[in-house]
């Protein structure tokens, strides 16, 4: 529930309350939901068949100005939790051959950023 949701706002910079209303970052946690349920399963994870619409359901219920620690660790330059959220579910979808395209397209995305926080990279001035 918290790797989409924050994944998810993190590349946007926006709070729970924008990504459920655009419809573009909505059907982007779900996408993201969806890899979570594939690798889920395929380890061998019981999933219920209403995982996704629950989990939607919730984040509608969240308040709008809602943030995950990894959104605002990324905002605020600060080492996150990207490699155990995002970066975990691609991991664990290879071990399983299961393609998790929207995690990894997240995870690719925030990677300089969190390089950079644990200095690991420098951009130039």
């Amino acid at each position: 529930m918290v790797t989409s949701f924050g994944g998810v706002g993190a590349i946007a910079r926006a709070p729970i309350g924008v990504t459920r209303s655009v419809p573009e970052t909505r059907r982007l946690l779900e996408r993201c939901l969806e890899e979570v349920v594939a690798v889920a399963r395929a380890r061998k994870i019981a999933m219920l068949p209403t995982a996704i619409a629950d989990t939607m359901k919730f984040y509608d219920g969240l308040p709008p100005g809602g943030t995950t620690s990894l959104q605002r660790d990324i905002v605020d330059g600060k080492p996150s939790e990207l490699e155990y959220w995002n970066g975990a579910v691609v991991r664990l979808g290879h071990e399983v051959q299961v393609l998790t395209p929207t995690h990894a397209h997240i995870y690719d995305c925030l990677l300089p950023q969190e390089l950079r926080a644990r200095g690991k990279l420098a951009f130039p001035g």
